[in-house]
C-alpha cells in the first residue's frame, strides 16, 4: 500500500483574538478524511519541509513584517517540494503594484495612483477632494492603511511613514460603498466558484480602524453576474500577466459603486481566509483540489 500523502499547511505561531484562523482547524479534519495527512506547520518554523509532498501558503499573515525571510522561504520551500499557491504567483501578488497590471490587462479595477516620493503624493493629494485612502502596496489586514478627508494631514503623515520604511504609497479615491459594507469576496478554489462572503466596513473616517483593531465580520453573500464575470475575468488575466499555473485558490475583492462601476480591490492569491467555518462545502472543494495535485 503506497503512504499516505502529506501535507503542510503553512500557518502562524500565533493570531490576535479578533483575527483567528478559522479555517486550519477545519481542513485539517477534512484531510484526514480524504486519506491525506495534514499538519499545521508556522512558516517561521524549522521544519523539514522536504518531508512533504505540498506545502500549502494559508495563514502567514505577518509576512509583510518579514518580507526578506518570506521571500526566502518561498525559496527554500519550493527547492524541496511544490508550493502552493506557485513562488512566481506569490511573489507577483506581493505588491498591490500588480493592479497596474491587471488594469493593462483591461481588467476593471478601483483607482489607484502609486507614489514613491513624499512631495509628488503631497502634490496629488492637494488637487484631490472628498475623501481617500492611503496604504502601502505591501500590507496585509489593513495594516498602516487609513481613510482620510484629502485635506486631513493625517493623509501625508501615513504616506511619508510608509515611504520611510522603503515602502510605495496607493492612493485610491474613497469609494463610499465600502463604507456601507457593500465590498464583495468571491472565492474560487480549483477553478471553480465556491463562495462570497461580505466582511463589513473596516476603515473609520481620520485613519483608523473600526473599534481599534481589524476585524472582519464576514457573511456568506451571493455575488451578482457582473461580480462573478469579473472575478472570472481577473483570474484569466493573472493567469495570462505571470504565465503561471491557475491558482488553487483565490479570493478576489470587488464592490459596485455607483462612480466606477464593479471594480476589484484586490486579488489575493497568497493566503486568504477562506471562511469555511461559514462555507463548509469549501472545505470540501478545496481538499479534492489538493488531493487531485497529489495524483
Amino acid at each position: 500500500m503506497p503512504p499516505m500523502p502529506r501535507v503542510a499547511v503553512a500557518t502562524m505561531a500565533s493570531y490576535l483574538p479578533t483575527d483567528p484562523d478559522v479555517d486550519t482547524p477545519l481542513l485539517l479534519p477534512a484531510f484526514a478524511r480524504a486519506g491525506i495527512a495534514a499538519d499545521a506547520v508556522p512558516w517561521r518554523s524549522q521544519a523539514d519541509w522536504a518531508a512533504y509532498d505540498l506545502v500549502l501558503v494559508r495563514s502567514t499573515w505577518d509576512y509583510p513584517q518579514h518580507a526578506g525571510e518570506f521571500d526566502a522561504w518561498l525559496t527554500r520551500v519550493a527547492s524541496v517540494t511544490r508550493l502552493v499557491n506557485s513562488p512566481g504567483t506569490i511573489r507577483w501578488n506581493l505588491d498591490k503594484r500588480y493592479l497596474s497590471d491587471l488594469a493593462e490587462a483591461g481588467i476593471a479595477v478601483v483607482p489607484t495612483v502609486f507614489h514613491d516620493d513624499a512631495a509628488a503624493l503631497g502634490a496629488d493629494l492637494a488637487t484631490r477632494s472628498g475623501g481617500v485612502v492611503v496604504k502601502p502596496t505591501v500590507s496585509a489586514g489593513s495594516m498602516d492603511t487609513g481613510l482620510f478627508d484629502a485635506a486631513d494631514p493625517g493623509a501625508p503623515t501615513l504616506g511619508e511613514r510608509i515611504l520611510r520604511r522603503g515602502g510605495t504609497v496607493m492612493l485610491q479615491p474613497e469609494v463610499p460603498e465600502l463604507s456601507e459594507g457593500a465590498e464583495r469576496s468571491v472565492y474560487v478554489i480549483g477553478g471553480e466558484p465556491t463562495h462570497t462572503i461580505a466582511k463589513g466596513a473596516l476603515l473609520e473616517r481620520g485613519g483608523t480602524l473600526i473599534g481599534g483593531v481589524y476585524q472582519e465580520h464576514p457573511e456568506i453573500v451571493t455575488a451578482t453576474h457582473a461580480e462573478a464575470a469579473l472575478a472570472a475575468r481577473t483570474l484569466e488575466a493573472v493567469a495570462a500577466v505571470t504565465g503561471e499555473p491557475a491558482p488553487l485558490y483565490a479570493r478576489i475583492d470587488l464592490v459596485t459603486s455607483a462612480q466606477h462601476g464593479v471594480v476589484v480591490l484586490e486579488a489575493e492569491l497568497i493566503e486568504p481566509a477562506l471562511n469555511v467555518n461559514l462555507a463548509p462545502h469549501a472545505a470540501q472543494a478545496f481538499v479534492r483540489a489538493v488531493a487531485e495535485l497529489l495524483v
